[in-house]
C-alpha cells in the first residue's frame, strides 16, 4: 500500500513538465501509445502517490528512449485524483471519454480510492492496473479489468507472520489495527489468521479511531511483540506513543510502515520490522536496482526512491509489455496478454499472472528500522497464504 516525504514535490513539479508526460488536458498529439494515469498528488493520499508517479515517469521516459511502445512514442497522461473519491471517478471517465484509443489506466496506492477509479474505467471496458493498491479482494469487486502490480495483503500478512514466528522466534501478539480503512483492516484479518495458523497467539485484538489511540494503549497487555495496522500518515505518532507508554517490544507492520526519511522523526528507534515490495536503497547493490537508481537520481537529484516509486516504475514497464504482447492496443488484446505475462524482470520482483488470477505472483521483502533509517533483512515468498 503505501508512502513517503514533502521533499517529492519539487521533483514531482519538475517530472510533470518532462516532455515525456503530457498532461491530459492539452490537445491532439500525433498518434502514440497512450497510458492513463491517476495519482493523488495532493490531499492526504499524496505521501503514497508522489513517489510512484515519479517512477511511472522515469518508465515512460526510458520506454521512449528506447523505441517507444509498438514503434511509436509513447504518452502517459497524469491526473491529480485529490485523494476524492469523486474526483478521481470525472477524471477516469474524462480521460477515457479525451482518449478512446487508450486501453490502460494506472495507478493508485491504497484500496479505498483505486476502486473510484477502477470502476469507473471499467464502466468504459478499460483495463486499470494499481501500483500499490494491495487487497486482494479488487480484482472480484471489478471483474476482468482490474490487475494489480504488486502482490495482495494476505501475501504480505503471511510474509510477517512467518517472519515473527520463524525468524524472530516470538509466541504471542498484541494486535492494533485502525478502524474504518480497509487495508489496516484487512492487513489485521490476513495477519492474524497467518500468525494463529503458524502456532502463535492473539492475546489482544483492540480498533482504534482517530482520537482513541491513547484510550486503547493504556489497556495493551504485555505481549512479545505489537503488530500494529496503520495509516501511514500516523505511523510515526502512534509508534512514539507505543514507545513512551513504556511499550519496548518489537513493533511489526506492513508496507503503510514504508515511510523512508519520515523514519528520521525517531532518531533513537531500532525495533520496528515491516513488510514492503522491495529494497531500492543505496545499500541494495544489485546491477538492476543500483541503474534504477541512477537514472532515478538523474531525473530527481533531490529525491531519494522507494519501493512506491519502484513499484509505478515497474507497472508501466508491465503495461507496456503486455501492449508489445498483444501487439495492438486493442483493450480485450491487451487484456489476455496482460492475464498471461510471466517471469517479468522487474524492481519489486519477478511478476507472473495466471489465467484465473488478477494478482501477481511475487515475493514480499521484510525492512527494519535502525536509527532512523531502513534496512534490508532478508525477502519472503510465503507458502501457507489465507484466501482473500
Amino acid at each position: 500500500m503505501m508512502g513517503k516525504t514533502t521533499t517529492r514535490m519539487a521533483g514531482l513539479l519538475g517530472g510533470l513538465l518532462a516532455i515525456s508526460v503530457v498532461s491530459a488536458s492539452q490537445g491532439k498529439e500525433p498518434v502514440m501509445t497512450t497510458i492513463g494515469a491517476i495519482y493523488n498528488l495532493t490531499g492526504e493520499q499524496q505521501n503514497l502517490d508522489i513517489p510512484s508517479s515519479q517512477g511511472a515517469e522515469l518508465a515512460i521516459e526510458e520506454i521512449n528512449a528506447a523505441g517507444g511502445i509498438l514503434g511509436r512514442p509513447a504518452k502517459l497522461l497524469i491526473e491529480d485524483g485529490e485523494t476524492n473519491t469523486g474526483v478521481i471517478a470525472q477524471k477516469t471517465t474524462a480521460m477515457i471519454a479525451q482518449n478512446p484509443d487508450m486501453p490502460v489506466l494506472i495507478g493508485m496506492s491504497d484500496t479505498d480510492v483505486v476502486l473510484a477509479a477502477a470502476k469507473a474505467a471499467a464502466t468504459d471496458k478499460r483495463i486499470f492496473v494499481t501500483s500499490g493498491a494491495t487487497s486482494p479482494l479488487l480484482p472480484k469487486d471489478v471483474p476482468d479489468y482490474l490487475f494489480l502490480a504488486c502482490y495482495g495483503d494476505n501475501v504480505q500478512a503471511a510474509a510477517a507472520a512467518s517472519f515473527a514466528r520463524n525468524e524472530l522466534k516470538l509466541t504471542n501478539v498484541a494486535v492494533l489495527y485502525k478502524e474504518k480503512m480497509s487495508y489496516t483492516m484487512l492487513l489485521r484479518r490476513y495477519f492474524e489468521e497467518s500468525f494463529e495458523a503458524l502456532g502463535g497467539s492473539i492475546i489482544f485484538s483492540r480498533g482504534y479511531g482517530p482520537e482513541s489511540f491513547d484510550d486503547v494503549l493504556a489497556t495493551l497487555p504485555e505481549a512479545d511483540f505489537i503488530y500494529l495496522s496503520a495509516s501511514p500518515d500516523e505511523v510515526v505518532a502512534e509508534v512514539r506513543a507505543l514507545r513512551d507508554a513504556g511499550v519496548t517490544v518489537p513493533v511489526l507492520s506492513g508496507d503503510g510502515f514504508d515511510i523512508g526519511s519520515e523514519w528520521a522523526k525517531l532518531p533513537d528507534e531500532s525495533n520496528v520490522y515491516f513488510t514492503t515490495h522491495a529494497d531500492v536503497s543505496a545499500d541494495n547493490k544489485t546491477s538492476a536496482v543500483a541503474a534504477f537508481r541512477v537514472a532515478f537520481k538523474k531525473k530527481f537529484p533531490d529525491v531519494e526512491p522507494d519501493a512506491f516509486t519502484a513499484l509505478g516504475y515497474d507497472t508501466v514497464k508491465l503495461v507496456a509489455a503486455a501492449i508489445e504482447a498483444a501487439g495492438s492496443t486493442d483493450v480485450d488484446a491487451v487484456r489476455k496478454a496482460l492475464s498471461a505475462l510471466k517471469d517479468f524482470k522487474g524492481i519489486t520482483g519477478e511478476i507472473s499472472f495466471s489465467g484465473d488470477s488478477q494478482i501477481p505472483t511475487k515475493s514480499v521483502t521484510i525492512m527494519k528500522v535502525i536509527k532512523g533509517d531502513e534496512m534490508f533483512v532478508r525477502t519472503i515468498l510465503p507458502k501457507n497464504v489465507p484466501a482473500p
